[in-house]
């Protein structure tokens, strides 16, 4: 049978309206076009579908079978059309976002578990990468956007800060370097780290610029958490570089001190990062937007 969604909404109207002249009009439909589309399905069908009457039309079993499917279909359709809706509003489906280790570690999870809140139906794919990775990544096409340290060159990209991520060192109280207020990385070349795991985006960005400037880290002890790395400096077995806003945290807890690196890649702001604006999905476009990224700012 070649039927479509206009033959089975007439259909219905017709059986409901319990007349073809009611049905018509019903589904705006022209008396004269709708006789004939209900002659087609029937002669599609092999099949009477309605019995005329002078008061009417009634059913046949063929037609009640009909008419069955047709409600299924349309309301099938309908659910489609609010899926679909929701789709291209942004509240359901799935996104993948990058982002780096300070952003994974305090900025997103507060800011994501408020938008998603709100979304029941959709789901996010957080992954973990470098800042250069994730750059990477949104220029050949394989991620639409990402959270990044402005550390690093995003040619074609746009970069909107959305948060601090500056960097810093923590030491033992009783760390020879303890009376210190400001160093640079170099300075700390020589001494015991407590890293993270290695794969780890903030621990392979460290390890890059140990080896820029000739040095390897000397890993002591690589820790799973932040909270790991505090418990190890407080109790003297190395030093650490961590996101200030997490040091600061982690300081409630732990005791160490905390020294400014003068480094300018350790000056960094978290950024949102994508191509172009227009280029997101919608869920995207708003997840970005909530995290604090304009895109009346985004400049070409």
């Amino acid at each position: 049978m070649r039927l479509d969604l206009t033959d089975l909404q007439l259909f219905l109207c017709v059986v409901e309206a319990g007349s073809i002249t009611q049905g018509a009009v019903r589904a705006h439909l022209a008396l004269a076009s709708a006789s004939e589309r209900i002659r087609k399905i029937e002669d599609d069908a092999g099949v009477p579908l309605l019995i005329r009457q002078a008061r009417g039309v009634i059913t046949t079993e063929a037609g009640d079978a009909l008419a069955h499917h047709a409600r299924v279909i349309l309301q099938q359709q309908t659910l489609l059309k609010g899926e679909l809706r929701d789709f291209a509003l942004g509240t359901k489906g799935s996104l993948t976002l990058y982002a780096n280790t300070a952003a994974l570690s305090y900025f997103l999870p507060p800011r994501i578990a408020s938008w998603l809140s709100t979304r029941p139906q959709l789901r996010i794919d957080l992954r973990e990468r470098t800042s250069a990775e994730i750059v990477h990544s949104i220029t050949a096409g394989i991620a639409e956007a990402g959270v990044i340290s402005d550390a690093v060159t995003a040619p074609h990209l746009h970069l909107q800060p959305v948060a601090s991520d500056h960097l810093l060192a923590i030491v033992p109280p009783t760390h020879r370097l303890a009376t210190e207020s400001t160093l640079s990385f170099a300075q700390l070349l020589h001494e015991n780290f407590i890293g993270l795991p290695s794969g780890n985006a903030l621990q392979d960005h460290l390890e890059a610029q140990a080896q820029a400037l000739g040095h390897v880290l000397q890993s002591r002890i690589q820790m799973k958490t932040f909270e790991g790395i505090g418990e190890m400096v407080q109790h003297g077995i190395g030093i650490a570089i961590v996101p200030k806003t997490i040091a600061t945290r982690l300081q409630r807890r732990y005791a160490y001190k905390k020294l400014t690196l003068t480094d300018s890649w350790a000056r960094r702001q978290l950024c949102v990062c994508y191509r172009e604006w227009a280029q997101l999905s919608a869920p995207m476009q708003s997840l970005v937007a909530h995290l604090g990224a304009r895109p009346e700012l985004a400049s070409s």
